[in-house]
């Protein structure tokens, strides 16, 4: 009889974070509604101005929404996303930290929420210590 291995209870599974994130942008969605063509989307994730995970059952490429305001990419996030991809955080670790919720920010929410708020440094600082 074969064991199944354990999952490490902090690694999220693709599952869990799809939860954890709520709103997702497929990548024909946000070339849509951005009025761009699927390629420059493919762009936005391959220069890591928005980062992309795979979900649900036939795993698409899917973009936080929080990841755009009402005209494209944030541009705040690129350099937090750069902070902690030079920590050693992958992609899918990224998105998890800025979507896991934190009672110690200044607002109500996760990362991702205080940066929305205007707390760009503060985050940036707590990323940058959590990297190094």
């Amino acid at each position: 009889m074969s064991e199944t291995p354990e999952l490490q209870p902090d690694v999220p599974t693709t599952r869990d974070l799809e939860s954890l994130v709520g709103e997702w942008l497929t990548v024909p969605d946000a070339a849509e509604r951005f009025g761009l063509q699927l390629s420059q989307v493919r762009q936005l994730i391959a220069d890591r101005e928005v980062l992309a995970a795979r979900i649900g059952e036939r795993r698409v490429v899917a973009i936080p929404a929080k990841f755009f305001d009402e005209t494209g990419p944030r541009p705040e996030l690129r350099g937090t996303f750069t902070v902690l991809a030079d920590g050693g955080m992958d992609d899918d670790a990224i998105i998890e930290w800025l979507h896991t919720p934190d009672e110690t920010l200044p607002v109500e929410g996760a990362p991702i929420d205080a940066m929305l708020a205007g707390h760009k440094t503060e985050i940036r600082r707590r990323a940058q210590e959590l990297a190094f």
